[in-house]
Formats: C-alpha cells, sequence, structure tokens
C-alpha cells in the first residue's frame, strides 16, 4: 500500500555497574523480519538482552501502530 511503511529495530542491552539495562548499540534498523530475527538470534550469548521489535506506520497521514516485538531472549526493558 501507498505510504505504508514497516519499521523493524534490533536491539541488545547489557547491565550497568548497578545492575541497570543500558542499550548495548544504537538501536539497528532492519530490513526484513527475518533477517532482524536471525541476527538476534547469534546475538543471545553476548548480551544480557536482545530483543527485535516492529512497527507499521502511514506516512502519508503520520500515523503509528502498536509495536510487536517478533523476537525476544533474557532481559530487556519495557516500551511502547
Amino acid at each position: 500500500m501507498p505510504g505504508i511503511r514497516k519499521l523493524i529495530v534490533l536491539s541488545a542491552f547489557n547491565r550497568d555497574d548497578n545492575g541497570r539495562l543500558v542499550p548495548a548499540f544504537e538501536p539497528r534498523q532492519m530490513k526484513g523480519e527475518d533477517t532482524a530475527v536471525y541476527v538476534a538470534q547469534t546475538l543471545v550469548n553476548d548480551y544480557a538482552g536482545v530483543v527485535v521489535w516492529c512497527r507499521e506506520a502511514n506516512v502519508a497521514i503520520g500515523e503509528q501502530g502498536p509495536s510487536v516485538i517478533l523476537f525476544q531472549s533474557g532481559q530487556v526493558p519495557e516500551f511502547d
């Protein structure tokens, strides 16, 4: 559909010295769901938590849909 785009994001987290979850790196925008989940699965042993989420947006009218978690492993912060 024209104007509809899907944002797919991969994020990973570690714990800091105080035990708080902190981003391990800047969130990475991914091109496809399958690739994002595959990459996330390869990272699960290296980080305290890994998550892949997506959101559809209608750029023509500026609306965004809800975030949908495609893959999650370990500990990640809560988010919308």
